[in-house]
């Protein structure tokens, strides 16, 4: 994955998956504001993780999935957020999808519930499809590092605590060049 400037930048979906097919293909994200971001952003590069300067820190609601219909795709993205209300996320503590996958996360505790209601919500209609594994919202502050380098983002940032106020989601298209384009941040509430 590439980002072509700040602006453009590359989500979580990004990382998850590939769009294979002529389909446009969707990811929708929950920023981490500033200055976290960029606090995980270097935390993220100490422990050898390739990906932490081209993607920043988010909440992953929909990976990238395939729409064929992008015009309905976007219209049921506004019609789920629309009726979601502002709500507070707070990350805290590490853990780890290891031995499965080789990610160590930041925990989502406040808004947990938000989240998994807005990615049922959301992975449905023009977006519904399998997934491999159970959605569980997360920050990714390790992924295909070394297992000293998972382990050691599991002790550094073991008490790690934030908290923000999440009041928008991006959605973002996947374009044939393998960039991640931020096409809309959709207000929640409407």
């Amino acid at each position: 994955m590439r980002t072509v400037n700040p602006s453009v930048a590359n989500p979580p979906a990004a990382a998850a998956g590939s769009c294979a097919t002529q389909a446009r293909c969707v990811g929708i994200v929950i920023a981490v504001p500033e200055p976290m971001a960029t606090h995980l952003q270097h935390a993220r590069a100490s422990f050898g993780d390739p990906m932490a300067s081209v993607v920043p820190a988010h909440i992953t609601l929909v990976t990238t999935t395939e729409a064929e219909d992008w015009d309905a795709a976007v219209r049921h993205v506004r019609e789920v957020t629309s009726r979601q209300q502002a709500f507070r996320i707070t990350l805290r503590g590490t853990d780890s999808f290891r031995p499965v996958s080789p990610v160590v996360f930041l925990r989502v505790e406040d808004g947990f519930e938000e989240c998994t209601s807005l990615h049922k919500e959301l992975q449905t209609g023009p977006l519904a499809r399998d997934l491999a594994f159970p959605y569980h919202p997360h920050v990714t502050v390790a992924h295909d590092v070394s297992e000293a380098g998972m382990d050691s983002a599991v002790e550094r940032l073991r008490d790690y605590e934030t908290s923000f106020t999440v009041t928008s989601v991006g959605l973002y298209e996947h374009d044939p060049s393998g960039i991640w384009r931020l096409r809309e941040e959709m207000p929640l509430g409407g």
